[in-house]
């Protein structure tokens, strides 16, 4: 079993032991991605990047990640697959000797 898939399975038996699965419709897991991402970011407010407590950062990273992949698995989506084709599209986008050493976006460079 691939480590993405044997995430999803334990996300959904600790899922459905309590009959969540009513509330994860692709709308609500999206905007659950987005608040927990939020709550990463506030870890980081009025502070040094390296003042944030760390255990907090992989709490808040984790909780994105659930329900990233949750996301995914109702689309019936490959989270290897999106990634990998994402890098490959992304470096298409963002050759190495215009895009190396500079943050502008790929329709600046």
């Amino acid at each position: 079993m691939k480590e993405s898939e044997e995430i999803i399975q334990a996300l959904l038996k600790f899922r459905n032991e309590r009959d969540w699965e009513q509330f994860h419709n692709p709308k609500d897991l999206a905007l659950a991605i987005s608040i927990e991402s939020a709550e990463l970011l506030e870890l980081f407010l009025w502070k040094k990047a390296d003042e944030a407590n760390t255990e907090k950062i992989k709490e808040e990273l984790a909780d994105i990640f659930s329900f990233a992949f949750l996301l995914a698995e109702k689309y019936g989506f490959d989270v290897k697959e999106i990634v990998l084709d994402k890098i490959k599209n992304n470096g298409e986008k963002y050759p190495v000797d215009k895009a190396k050493g500079t943050a502008k976006k790929y329709d600046e460079l």
